[in-house]
């Protein structure tokens, strides 16, 4: 892939990690960056991952330098062994030594010794292991405790909110009929924590207890030995499956099933001025909600909302005020505060949510909550000062707070939450994996919430914008991916349209209200520095351009791929959005013929609509890497 493609697709030139196949008989994996990847037995998903990590004190993962690779393939195994080098905050310096070996038995074994130079501070250093979700969420395992107790259980399948299992062993589970897996990890005590909470598609078994202090100091000069050890059996009834990716995706269409959400943008005083003087590009989006943060804590006053009333005066959307409540004073005496000067501002809302600050720190299973006023004396509060808007409530972090601190949702008008795919992995895959894990998100959220309460989501982007875990967000000075990062490159790419598309694909069954996805300018914008439109613009346009209208059900048969969006017209006709979600084309057979608007990297500013016939042969719509496309059935 050459630079300039890199540059349209992930708005940088930085090189894509090499991906090696390794693989023995039946069993395969993809060695990146030290690690494995996709560990398969005859083309089915065993394991999404197996990593060797080291954490910073702000969960940021450290990026290893290896040396010394050597790698042995043959018919019947491979063995990989290496050595890697991370350097702690302090200066302390980490060396480890790896080694994997994998046989066409359908036995992997991944082992490290580690030896930190001085003593070294890190939050987790160890391996480990994340089993998918698809297929296994609701699923019986069997789990093997340290104490050699033997636990019958099933995978979560609404997110768990705390740990499912703890002191463990060794975790066996069915990857198909016929085919199972059993994974045996060494060196320490294991736990695992249900990743989907921060939209993450996996159960991740990690190192180390959460409930033991962190960050905590390996001494210097100390080994450290960890290993992994997976063991696959095959009965014959566990044939190898075929692979589909080279089968056309399908789109299917169904009955009404809602109102698509509306699309909106977030507003930060950092970022008025800019907006400001983007004001026509905020026209051209036209978007149906304008969320503006307000935090009296970060230094927020009168003139960051009398910004917000000059942004949001000529624009024909909903205000709603993101209010961080800093809870220094009384909630009733700050917030009054923040009604007085929003009247002076002269500013018109539509709504208010607010949060206390210490929530938006994350307070992790077995800690101890900080001290914060009640919810309903916050709500109260808010109900007191804004009497006659409707009150939001939640988390203004992610699905995961929501989930461990659940608020009292009957005093609230609608509740909201964040996401963030860049949590623990950066990498391209992951952060398109994600969209997996959002109907469980979404589920889960609607048994907290409510079947008939508004659900809003929201600013839900792939840079993070608020670190819950840590001192900050990571520093990403090169442009790079780049975990908990608040730049993430590929906001300039056409990765950033595919995925916001993908994610709106998801909202349709959990009703959700409004997604605000993007702000106009900055880290999170859909315009660079000197205005020009990023991808995202486009998409967003979009997105903004049917809200309201009435979604229907739309199936793709190939969800990794290629995820959809399908709406009636207000004229009675369809409209359908596509985004392909890979670095490979696509083919997709589309369910209807019309008119087409192709974003990609031959026309990054789609200036003209061509008819159907002209892109396709028949209804076989052909899609580059990471492109977005809408089709308007002809009339």
């Amino acid at each position: 892939m050459t630079a300039e493609l890199r540059r349209a697709y992930f708005g940088t030139d930085e090189p894509i990690p090499e991906v090696r196949l390794l693989q023995a008989g039946e069993l395969t994996a993809e060695f990146i960056d030290g690690n494995l990847r996709a560990i398969r037995f005859g083309g089915r998903e065993v394991l999404r991952a197996v990593s060797y990590l080291v954490r910073d004190t702000s969960w940021g993962t450290s990026i290893p330098t290896i040396t010394e690779l050597v790698v042995e393939d043959g018919r019947d195994g491979f063995d990989v062994r290496y050595r890697a080098h991370c350097a702690a905050e302090n200066g302390a310096e980490l060396v480890y030594d790896a080694a994997i070996i994998g046989r066409s038995d359908g036995t992997i074994s991944f082992s490290a010794e580690a030896t930190p130079s001085g003593d070294f501070v890190t939050n987790r250093c160890g391996f480990t292991i994340l089993h998918p979700i698809l297929g296994l969420a609701g699923r019986p395992v069997e789990v093997e405790h340290v104490d050699g107790s033997i636990e019958h259980a099933v995978l979560p399948d609404l997110i768990d909110p705390a740990q499912p299992f703890k002191d463990m062993r060794a975790i066996t589970h069915e990857v198909a009929p016929g085919i199972r897996a059993i994974c045996r990890m060494e060196g320490d005590a294991f736990e695992m924590e249900d990743q989907r909470n921060w939209s993450d598609a996996s159960y991740k078994t990690y190192v180390r207890p959460l409930a033991l202090p962190w960050p905590y100091t390996l001494p210097a000069g100390v080994p450290q030995r960890q290993s992994v050890a997976l063991s696959i059996a095959a009965s014959g009834e566990g044939a190898p499956r075929a692979e589909a990716s080279k089968v056309p995706v399908r789109v299917t269409c169904g009955a009404v099933t809602g109102r698509v959400a509306e699309f909106g943008l977030v507003l930060t005083p950092e970022e008025a001025a800019a907006t400001l003087h983007h004001a026509d590009r905020l026209a051209e989006i036209a978007p149906q909600t304008l969320l503006c943060h307000f935090d009296l804590g970060a230094g927020h006053g009168i003139e960051a909302l009398r910004d917000f009333e000059r942004i949001a005066r000529p624009v024909a959307a909903e205000t709603v005020l993101e209010c961080v409540v800093p809870c220094v004073e009384t909630p009733a005496d700050e917030l009054r505060h923040v009604a007085r000067l929003v009247a002076e501002a002269g500013l018109r809302l539509d709504a208010i949510t607010v949060s206390p600050a210490v929530d938006r720190r994350s307070t992790p299973p077995g800690s101890v909550w900080p001290d914060c006023p009640p919810l309903e004396s916050v709500y109260s509060a808010a109900r007191a000062a804004f009497p006659n808007l409707p009150l939001g409530g939640g988390m203004f972090s992610y699905f995961t707070e929501l989930n461990r601190k659940r608020p009292p949702v009957g005093l609230l008008d609608f509740v909201t939450h964040c996401t963030c795919p860049i949590v623990h992995d950066a990498d391209d895959r992951s952060v398109m994996q994600s969209l997996e894990a959002l109907p469980f998100i979404l589920r889960s959220a609607r048994a907290i919430i409510g079947e008939g309460r508004p659900y809003r989501i929201g600013p839900s982007t792939i840079g993070m914008r608020h670190n819950p875990y840590g001192a900050r967000t990571t520093p990403n000075p090169d442009g790079g991916r780049v975990t908990m990062a608040e730049r993430d490159p590929r906001q300039r790419g056409l990765f950033a349209a595919a995925w916001m598309i993908g994610y709106a694909a998801r909202l349709g069954e959990a009703g959700v209200e409004a997604f605000i996805g993007a702000a106009l300018t900055g880290d999170f914008g859909l315009l660079d520095e000197d205005g020009t439109p990023r991808p995202a613009f486009h998409a967003a346009r979009m997105l903004a351009s049917i809200a309201g209208w009435q979604r229907r059900a739309c199936r793709s048969s190939a969800e990794d791929r290629v995820l959809t969006v399908l709406t009636s017209t207000p004229e009675g006709g369809s409209t359908l959005l596509l985004a392909n979600l890979t670095p490979e084309p696509q083919a997709v057979e589309l369910p209807f013929g019309g008119w087409c608007t192709l974003l990609d990297e031959t026309s990054l500013v789609p200036g003209r609509r061509d008819t159907l016939p002209a892109a396709m042969t028949g209804r076989l719509l052909r899609l580059r890497p990471y492109a977005v496309a809408r089709v308007d059935q002809a009339e």
